[in-house]
């Protein structure tokens, strides 16, 4: 049975960093790409990255694009997202989300992942 599970969310203050973790378990984590994404109240869930599973290339949403970091630990079956310079507009609900990959291949869609964690709750006061 394959399980996501997130952690690292919290309360920050504006300009402040976190850092999520996705622990992967049932799946060869090696062989999936990682996708990060999230959802604020009233609002559909949101791209915010991925990562292929060799970890050698990652892309971002254009929101985040220069203050997130999207990086895995294949030995350890854990992605990261790391957030700096956070914003109130990021307070949302972070998901990691995982899919079979075949190649070094990038995923930016909800629709491209069929496994998803519970999410944790990120809230940026300003």
């Amino acid at each position: 049975q394959v399980q996501l599970v997130e952690s690292g969310g919290g309360l920050v203050q504006a300009g402040g960093s976190l850092r999520l973790s996705c622990a992967a378990s049932g799946l060869a984590f090696s062989n999936y790409a990682m996708g990060w994404f999230r959802q604020a109240p009233g609002k559909g869930r949101e791209f915010v990255g991925s990562i292929t599973r060799s970890g050698s290339t990652t892309n971002y949403a254009d929101s985040v694009k220069g203050r997130f970091t999207i990086s895995r630990d294949n030995a350890q079956s854990t992605a990261f997202l790391q957030m700096n310079s956070l914003k109130p507009e990021d307070t949302a609900v972070y998901y990691c989300a995982a899919r079979r990959s075949y190649g070094n291949i990038l995923y930016g869609t909800v629709a491209d992942y069929n496994y998803w964690g519970q999410g944790t709750q990120v809230t940026v006061s300003s």
